[in-house]
C-alpha cells in the first residue's frame, strides 16, 4: 500500500504537526480502499488550488487578510482598558473556535495577568444565564455578541437579558452600548438593529463565510486580540497549511487529503464513527470545534460519519473499555502534544516506594506522553485503525494550522462523499419550529 509507506517526515516537513497513518490499515479498514480514495483527491485538490488562486472561496482568502485587523485592534484595546472580563455570547461556530483559541492561554484557574478574562455563554440555559449574571461583575464586563445571520434565537435572547441586567446595574440606556460589541453580517438583521438602537459597535462578519468555517475571520481574531494573541500568527499558520495541501504535487504529500481519504475509506469499510482523542486539556475545545465542523458539513443524504470526542488521560477511564472491547466500528485519531519533559517533576523522595519507581523523578508531561502512546498502541493491538497526530508545540500559529487542516480535510471529504459542506438544510427545520412554538405558546 503506497501511501502507508510514505515518509512521514517528508509528508509533514512544513507543518507544525506530524501525521502518521501507518496504523490505519487495521481491522475493517482496507488499505486498498484508502489508496483508491486518496487517488480521487487529486482532482479535488486541483479544484481547490484553482479556487485559492482565483480567490473565489473566502475560506482561502481570509488567511491572507490584514485589512480588517485595524478596527478590531482598536475595539479590543478599548475593551481591555475598560473591563476585566469579556463574555462571548454566541453558539456553535460563533463560539467553539474562540473557545479553542482561549484554551491556548486560559485554564479554569486563570489566564494572562494583563488581559481580560474571556468567558463563554454558548448553551442557552435559564439557570446558568441567571447565575452568571447574578454572580459576575456585570459593571466590569464587556459582552461580545456573535451571530452571522443576526437572527440566532439563543444569542438574541441572551443579549436581551444582558441589556436588562445592565439597566438593573444602573447603566443608562445611552451608555449600555459601550458594554457590548456585535459581530454579524453587513445587512439589516435583528442583532444589528439592536446594536444600533443602543449605540454599540458592530464588526462585520463575512456573509459568504459559514459560521463553522469562520474561525480565521473576525470570529476568531477578535477574541485572540482580547486575549493578547497575534491574529496574524493564527492566519500565517493557516496559510502555510493551505498552500502545502492544495499545491501539493501528489495527494500523498497533502496531509489533509490523506486524512480525508482515510476517513471516507473508513465509512466505505463499515466504520461509521470517528473518534478524536486529544491528550491535553488544551485540545478539548478544538475537539468540540472539529465535532461540529465534521457533523454539520458531512451529515447529509444518509452519508457522513459520527464524530466523537475524548480527552486523555481522563477518558481512558470512561471510554477506552468500549473502544477496545466493544463494537469494532470506529476510526481513531490520537492527538499527542509531545509533552515529554514538561510540567512539575515528581520528587524522588516522595515516590520512594518501589511500586512508584515508574513515577519517581518524572515530569507530569512524561506521564501524559506515555499514556497517549500506550492508548494508541493498545488500540492497534486490538486491531483498531489509528491515525496519530503529534504536535511538538501548541501555539497560536500551530493552532491556525490545525484549523485549516481540519477545514480542508472536511471540504475534501465532502467532495469524495458528493455532499455540499457549506449548507445545513436539516438544522433549519428545528429553528423554524422553535419560533412557531414560541409564537403560538405551543411548548
Amino acid at each position: 500500500m503506497q501511501i502507508l509507506r510514505t515518509d512521514a517526515n517528508e509528508q509533514n516537513a512544513l507543518l507544525p504537526f506530524i501525521q502518521s497513518i501507518e496504523d490505519c490499515s487495521r481491522g475493517k479498514l482496507n488499505g486498498a480502499v484508502i489508496d483508491r480514495r486518496l487517488a480521487e483527491t487529486r482532482a479535488v485538490l486541483a479544484r481547490l488550488a484553482d479556487q485559492s488562486r482565483s480567490g473565489s472561496l473566502p475560506h482561502f482568502t481570509v488567511p491572507y487578510r490584514s485589512d480588517d485587523l485595524g478596527q478590531q485592534m482598536a475595539v479590543a484595546d478599548r475593551i481591555a482598558s475598560e473591563c476585566n472580563q469579556v463574555v462571548l455570547l454566541g453558539t456553535g461556530g460563533s463560539s467553539l473556535g474562540p473557545q479553542a483559541i482561549a484554551q491556548l492561554v486560559q485554564t479554569p484557574f486563570g489566564g494572562p495577568a494583563d488581559r481580560p478574562r474571556l468567558g463563554f455563554l454558548d448553551n442557552l440555559d435559564s439557570v446558568s444565564l441567571e447565575a452568571s449574571l447574578a454572580t459576575g461583575d456585570v459593571a466590569n464586563t464587556h459582552f461580545l455578541v456573535a451571530s452571522k445571520s443576526g437572527s440566532t434565537a439563543e444569542t438574541i435572547a441572551q443579549l436581551l437579558v444582558v441589556i436588562d441586567a445592565l439597566e438593573q446595574a444602573g447603566f443608562r440606556r445611552d451608555s449600555i452600548g459601550r458594554r457590548f460589541t456585535v459581530i454579524t453580517e453587513p445587512r439589516d438583521n435583528l442583532l444589528r438593529n439592536l446594536a444600533h438602537r443602543f449605540g454599540a459597535t458592530v464588526l462585520d462578519h463575512d456573509p459568504d463565510l459559514g459560521g463553522r468555517f469562520a474561525v480565521l475571520s473576525v470570529i476568531g481574531t477578535m477574541p485572540a486580540l482580547i486575549l493578547g494573541l497575534d491574529p496574524m500568527a493564527l492566519r500565517r499558520g493557516a496559510a502555510r497549511t493551505l498552500e502545502q495541501n492544495v499545491f501539493a504535487e501528489d495527494p500523498a504529500l497533502a496531509p489533509a487529503a490523506v486524512g480525508a481519504a482515510v476517513s471516507v475509506a473508513a465509512a466505505d469499510c463499515g466504520l461509521p464513527q470517528s473518534v478524536f482523542f486529544g491528550y491535553s486539556d488544551r485540545l478539548e475545545r478544538l475537539g468540540a470545534w472539529w465535532r461540529q465542523l465534521w457533523a454539520e458539513s458531512l451529515g447529509k443524504q444518509g452519508k457522513g460519519t459520527t464524530p466523537i470526542t475524548a480527552i486523555g488521560p481522563v477518558d481512558q477511564h470512561s471510554q477506552l473499555q468500549l473502544y477496545l472491547d466493544g463494537p469494532a466500528d470506529k476510526l481513531f485519531t490520537v492527538v499527542d502534544l509531545a509533552t515529554k519533559g514538561q510540567g512539575a517533576v515528581i520528587r524522588q523522595d516522595l515516590a520512594d516506594d518501589p511500586s512508584l519507581a515508574f513515577l519517581s523523578g518524572r515530569p507530569i508531561g512524561d506521564v501524559v506522553a506515555a499514556q497517549a502512546r500506550a492508548t494508541a498502541d493498545t488500540l492497534v493491538k486490538f486491531d483498531r485503525p489509528v491515525r496519530r497526530l503529534t504536535i511538538p508545540q501548541l501555539d497560536v500559529e500551530s493552532l491556525g494550522s490545525l484549523f485549516m487542516h481540519f477545514m480542508l480535510e472536511t471540504i475534501i471529504a465532502a467532495a469524495l462523499l458528493e455532499v455540499d459542506p457549506f449548507d445545513q438544510p436539516a438544522v433549519e427545520d428545528g429553528k423554524i419550529l422553535t419560533r412557531q412554538y414560541l409564537m403560538q405558546d405551543g411548548i
